[in-house]
């Protein structure tokens, strides 16, 4: 049996093992998801909310941005608190002062420790005992927890509505006045606040932890990191050691490959230009712009992190609140990464037949006034949803769904998944005849074929969950969007292109790209799969998914620790004759790939990425220190490389502005360091610690957030934002300098 065929079945198997185990622990996930409710009661059966209230609070709390306006177990932005870490300590700090009163006439924090430490057990007791009939579907809740939610319900209707006593509270949390505009919206908020905030301390049936594994973090209700957590980490890191020497052995043994005699010129010189070629340059454009609106999105809700209730004294929050421009951040910077990413694809499929089929180029055209209806159009719903202009039906519909990176409406959901069938089509049409002269490249092109399959494919799990799907279950579909699609097949797509890319310019034998691209792809998805499941620790999930998730995830580090030898050899390849010297700058930001591979997705990711690390740091700015050096660190550059590749290829006679790309690539690489540094870092360190020391409620405080300490650390992002946004702007004046002077070709 041939080598190639063996790693076919390795990958055969890889993903039937993987996607079967992660369908049935999906299944597992509905079935002890923590339960809603038809109502919640007091002892003496009145109703406090109903199941359809908690239902529609889940709506309102989506309507004014959701994720994007701090999380709820854990999940979403980082100025406002966590909502069930905070109702949890507030609910747990007054029930035990009303145990004081009561009982001593005296505060909590007034008694002797052995008497806080009774009154604590009593607390526990009382929070964490599971009070949901099976039968009857319904909570039933004390008096001391009936008056907590009454007090509670006050606070956070000032909060969210206009009282002008938290004004400055609301500032702080880059929350407008009027996010909510009606106390019936209110109201039912609450009710979905409290119901995820039982989820937190409440027991699972017959266990001693709560539906979140004991998360959050806070000592007073008994929420402390448990054995399981502890031990899966061990497990997690014996794994890595272990399978980082597994692969360097490997390594080891099958040595660097078959040396290639380079050419003598640029083989893609003797390549046909189809017209549909020439029409990714507006997609190009497009993408230059949206990084160009996306950097000063970004800088605006960065700042929303210093004042929060506007922009160097100007109000903006009244029509431009933090919700919105940080779901406009996050969202664009999915869009232009895949624009660039699908462009590329469009310009290889026709490249590698030399001829388009019919009506390929009105496919294109029709493709890229799609994608800018479901741009423009999903921006517009969104800011209608926040400002609360829509009702919650139209909202979900039209609006914003609340779910990070997910936040688009249903209707611009569905869009979106037909242009990617469309973008299938137009990919698969141009490659149906060279499959079928059965060519050396063959099985390199099925395998660009099933990665472009794939991210048509896995983002309709995206539509998997419905308007008032139970968090639990709408959260695994999430990841199945937000780490499989955009972090898993859409890898396997770049590692194909890339692979591609350097056999069609001679510097890779078609044999040996195919062999890599097989490998690589086992070794990424055996871990990248089941690696979902690390998002998922702490989401109301059964205990078997840490197991799983801690084993695994760690497997996506492993091939990150052998970086080093892919940044090696594609510096080697643009240093293999004079001609490749005109493709330096996208071999460079390949490079640049390699590079935050290794530090933003393996040593940034691995902060975050073993349970007992997560249950400490999930939410605080560890996370989006991983997730910007990894999105663009390593999808974003790889998206600039992928478009440098093609325009090298469009303008092949073209003398390039080298001055503009080199500071295009040094300002965006030393910007990203900088920013991750000098500000992240350090911010999600102190928050880290005062999470082990206090809890998840104070690492995430209006008290610590706003510490001049703090307020200076993230105003020292300025230095790294700047110059990455210098880079940005370099990189659309490059590509519209060239593109621009070059019209006719």
């Amino acid at each position: 049996m041939s080598q190639e065929k063996k790693l076919w079945i390795g990958l055969l198997i890889v993903a039937v093992f993987s996607f079967g185990v992660l369908g049935y622990y999906g299944y597992e996930i509905y079935q002890q998801s923590p339960p809603v409710p038809e109502k919640i009661i007091s002892e003496n059966k009145e109703v406090i909310f109903t199941g359809q209230e908690i239902k529609d609070g889940q709506n309102v709390w989506q309507s004014m941005g959701g994720q994007e306006v701090g999380t709820i177990w854990g999940h979403g932005a980082y100025v406002a608190p966590d909502w069930t870490a905070d109702w949890l300590h507030r609910e747990a700090v007054f029930i035990l002062n009303r145990y004081a009163q009561k009982d001593f006439n005296k505060d909590f924090d007034a008694l002797d420790k052995e008497k806080q430490a009774a009154l604590k057990i009593r607390l526990q007791t009382d929070l964490r005992t599971n009070r949901y009939d099976e039968r009857t579907k319904t909570i039933t809740i004390s008096e001391n927890r009936i008056l907590a939610i009454q007090y509670l319900s006050h606070y956070y209707e000032g909060l969210f509505m206009n009282s002008p006593e938290f004004d400055k509270l609301r500032n702080d949390y880059a929350i407008p006045k009027n996010a909510i505009k009606d106390t019936n919206r209110m109201h039912k908020m609450n009710a979905f606040f409290f119901w995820a905030t039982w989820a937190t301390v409440t027991e699972r049936p017959n266990s001693t932890i709560s539906y979140t594994h004991n998360w959050p973090a806070d000592d007073l209700v008994g929420n402390k990191a448990t054995t399981d957590l502890m031990a899966w980490s061990g497990v997690s890191i014996i794994t890595l050691i272990l399978c980082i020497g597994l692969l360097v052995f490997y390594h080891a043994k099958s040595g660097e490959g078959e040396s290639l005699p380079i050419p003598t010129s640029d083989p893609l010189l003797k390549q046909g230009m189809t017209p549909s070629m020439y029409l990714v340059k507006k997609y190009f454009w497009v993408v230059s712009l949206l990084m160009i609106l996306q950097v000063l999105l970004g800088i605006v809700t960065a700042h929303y992190g210093v004042e929060g209730n506007g922009l160097y004294g100007i109000p903006i929050d009244k029509f431009l609140p933090y919700a919105v421009t940080r779901t406009w951040h996050t969202q664009l910077a999915i869009l232009w990464i895949a624009t660039a990413w699908l462009a590329t694809g469009l310009y290889i499929a026709p490249a590698v037949s030399g001829k388009d089929p019919k009506f390929q180029c009105f496919g294109i055209n029709f493709l890229f006034i799609a994608l800018l209806i479901i741009v423009v159009g999903s921006m517009i719903g969104q800011w209608f949803g926040v400002m609360q202009k829509l009702d919650l039906v139209q909202n979900f519909w039209f609006g914003h769904q609340g779910y990070e990176y997910v936040d688009l409406g249903r209707f611009w959901q569905i869009f979106l998944l037909v242009g990617l069938f469309l973008w299938l089509a137009l990919m698969v049409r141009p490659l149906l005849p060279i499959l079928k002269r059965k060519t050396e490249e063959k099985n390199l092109i099925i395998l660009f074929l099933i990665s472009c399959s794939a991210i048509a494919l896995f983002y309709s799990a995206g539509l998997m969950w419905g308007r008032q799907t139970n968090l639990a279950i709408a959260e695994y579909w999430r990841w199945w969007v937000v780490h499989l699609w955009v972090e898993g097949f859409f890898e396997v797509f770049a590692t194909v292109v890339i692979a591609f890319l350097f056999v069609r310019l001679g510097l890779l034998k078609t044999k040996t790209a195919t062999l890599n691209v097989l490998f690589s792809t086992i070794v990424f998805l055996s871990g990248g799969i089941l690696g979902t499941f690390h998002h998922l620790y702490f989401s109301g999930t059964p205990s078997a998914i840490m197991a799983l998730g801690a084993t695994f995830s760690a497997l996506e580090v492993v091939p990150l620790t052998l970086i080093g030898y892919e940044a090696y050899h594609n510096y080697k390849l643009s240093k293999a004759t004079a001609w490749v010297d005109d493709y330096k700058w996208p071999i460079y930001f390949m490079l640049a790939v390699s590079f935050w591979n290794f530090l933003g997705a393996g040593i940034f990711g691995f902060i975050i990425n073993p349970p007992i690390a997560l249950y400490y740091v999930q939410g605080l700015n560890t996370t989006p220190l991983h997730g910007h050096t990894a999105l663009f660190g390593v999808y974003g550059m790889l998206g600039i490389g992928l478009m440098l590749f093609v325009l090298r290829s469009l303008y092949r006679n073209t003398l390039w502005n080298n001055k503009l790309i080199k500071t295009t690539f040094w300002s965006l690489n030393i910007g990203l360091f900088l920013m991750a540094t000098m500000s992240l870092l350090p911010i999600g360190i102190w928050q880290a610690i005062e999470s082990i020391e206090k809890g998840m409620w104070f690492a995430r405080s209006s008290e610590l957030m706003q510490d001049p300490t703090m307020i200076t650390l993230k105003w020292l992002r300025t230095f790294g934002d700047v110059l990455f946004a210098i880079g940005i702007v370099t990189f659309a004046w490059f590509v519209f300098d060239l593109t621009l002077k070059n019209k006719n070709k």
